[in-house]
């Protein structure tokens, strides 16, 4: 008596790697009892390889990147990154970066140390642009999109870490989030203005500060401007967007004045001592617990023609709540000079709404 057999084959597997795809093939092998013909069925798998080497996306931007060397009266004061991204030798980097800096010096990754020249600079956007000789712009950065990225992707950020002795330093992580608000100081020891970043887990140090975030292409999709310096956190970074630094760029480069609008005030955080408020003659009811308090109102400025005092707590700026300083000041510039906006204030106990019609930031 012949016996039926069946035979289940699955022993075959080939990996075939190319262009980032892997390919399974998988055999399953019946034999017929009637016919004793085989019939081979063949399944096709494609599997999407997504944490491949990053070392060809290195070497697209690496020779782009710079150091920047901050010097205040003839002493080395503070370093940081930036890149070219121009054959014309523009390079951007941040506005600290190069803050107060009576020479700036770029070393290129091939140990050139070129002087350069200040372009211009946004402090609040952080972003500045300097330029060398254009005859040393051999290598341009190509810049990407931060809007294509998603969450997750992977990312890399190359700069000098502590000092120009680790310059070319490469570090990489993943896009932790996009569309961060983050609060920083600006123009004083608390938290002034509010910025719109890119959250990263790579490595930034100070040094990093105006270096390029890039993604797998080495295309820079964003500028490493400032990370969360406490014990207890690791591993969050921020850039701001490429989009943003190119648009503030170009506005430098073109030398297009950036006007801001402006109030005519001066204020405080409501969490400010209560004994600073009652030596300025301010006196605020227990009820309010979140808002901007009006230190000062200057004579002749937009909010005091509008009728907004001193000791007033602005609440509002349009239609969007304000509960700090730094709030009300990113939505005050999302404003054009000469455009009346209400301006929603508690006054006492009473609620009070003022057309304001904004003046321009000198």
């Amino acid at each position: 008596m012949k016996k039926a057999l069946s035979y289940v084959f699955s022993g075959i597997l080939s990996a075939i790697l190319g262009a980032g795809i892997m390919y399974a093939v998988i055999l399953y092998v019946p034999f017929n009892k009637e016919n004793e013909k085989e019939v081979t069925n063949k399944v096709i798998r494609d599997v999407t390889v997504t944490d491949s080497g990053i070392s060809e996306g290195i070497e697209n931007v690496y020779d782009s990147v710079v150091v920047v060397e901050n010097y205040q009266k003839s002493k080395l004061a503070s370093i940081g990154s930036g890149f070219i991204y121009s054959n014309e030798g523009y390079i951007m980097t941040n506005h600290h970066v190069i803050d107060n800096a009576s020479e700036i010096k770029v070393l290129l990754m091939n140990g050139d140390t070129l002087d350069a020249t200040l372009i211009g600079s946004d402090e609040y956007a952080d972003i500045a642009v300097i330029q060398i000789d254009k005859e040393y712009a051999t290598n341009i950065a190509k810049i990407g999109s931060s809007e294509k990225t998603k969450l997750g992707d992977t990312v890399f950020t190359i700069g000098s870490p502590m000092s120009s002795e680790y310059y070319g330093t490469v570090t990489r992580g993943i896009l932790s989030g996009k569309n961060r608000m983050v609060e920083v100081s600006v123009n004083s020891s608390s938290n002034d203005w509010i910025m719109n970043v890119m959250q990263t887990d790579a490595a930034i140090n100070p040094g990093n500060s105006g270096g390029p975030l890039c993604n797998v292409n080495g295309e820079v999709i964003g500028i490493n401007s400032m990370k969360i310096v406490q014990s207890e956190i690791e591993g969050i970074g921020f850039a701001i967007p490429i989009e943003d630094a190119m648009d503030y760029a170009n506005k430098i480069v073109n030398k297009v004045e950036i006007k801001r609008a402006y109030l005519g005030i001066s204020m405080a955080d409501i969490s400010t001592p209560s004994y600073y408020l009652i030596k300025e003659g301010i006196n605020l009811d227990s009820s309010i617990t979140s808002g901007v308090i009006v230190l000062e109102s200057t004579t002749d400025g937009p909010s005091a023609i509008a009728g907004i005092q001193k000791g007033d707590v602005i609440t509002k700026i349009g239609d969007v709540e304000v509960s700090n300083v730094a709030k009300l000041r990113y939505y005050l510039y999302k404003h054009e000079p000469n455009e009346t906006v209400d301006i929603t204030v508690i006054r006492g106990k009473e609620t009070k709404v003022f057309k304001v019609t904004l003046g321009e930031s000198k």
